[in-house]
């Protein structure tokens, strides 16, 4: 799993299969190493970040400051995000 960068104890990641067709620009969120049930984050074109599901459970104040960091960031996710894959797809 590639690692985009960390927030505290959580790692803001992406999961290296994707599946195909790719899947729009997202980052995966997790306490700790990377897991199966992380948290999903959408990054939409503008650099918004959009909560998909909360799967491993981030509090509510927490989460909202680690998307706040994400969509500062946003722009940084996205060259990695192509990078790493190849493409770029959005979400919105």
């Amino acid at each position: 799993m590639p690692r985009v960068f960390k927030i505290g104890s959580y790692w803001v990641y992406f999961w290296s299969n994707e599946n195909e067709p790719l899947e729009p620009v997202h980052v995966l969120v997790s306490q700790g190493s990377p897991s199966a049930d992380a948290t999903k984050i959408w990054i939409t074109s503008s650099g918004k970040a959009y909560l998909c599901n909360n799967n491993s459970q981030i509090p509510i104040v927490p989460l909202r400051n680690i998307m706040r960091i994400i969509e500062a960031r946003s722009s940084e996710i996205i060259s990695k995000w192509a990078a790493h894959f190849g493409e770029t797809r959005f979400f919105a």
